[in-house]
């Protein structure tokens, strides 16, 4: 089946879309302001793209990446995410990237 012009555009602006988000991300990993990293964490978040911070949740490795660990003698934090190294996105609950964690692991 032929392509339509309609079609062609719709392919050409998803994959815009997609160049532009990237191109976000990147300016946001190097932005030193924190209201710079919040103006353009809104933007992403109005056209669906939303940051991963999982501080307090249970680490879980097919969502997360593990950055390191740090110790804890209390043994009901140990697998919880102690702090969000690196910020994770989804779009529209997609994953475009993981959020590079540390974990709380359990004195021995």
């Amino acid at each position: 089946m032929m392509e339509t012009i309609g079609d062609e555009l719709l392919d050409q602006a998803l994959a815009e879309r997609r160049a532009l988000v990237q191109l976000c991300l990147y300016a946001l990993d190097r932005a030193r302001s924190a209201g710079v990293v919040e103006r353009i964490e809104e933007g992403l978040a109005d056209i669906g793209v939303r940051a991963v911070r999982p501080d307090g949740d249970r680490f879980d490795p097919s969502r997360h990446e593990a950055g390191g660990t740090v110790p804890t003698d209390d043994p009901t934090l140990d697998g919880v995410v102690a702090e969000t190294e690196v910020v994770g996105f989804t779009d529209r609950e997609r994953p475009l990237r993981p959020p590079v964690v540390t974990v709380y692991t359990a004195r021995a």
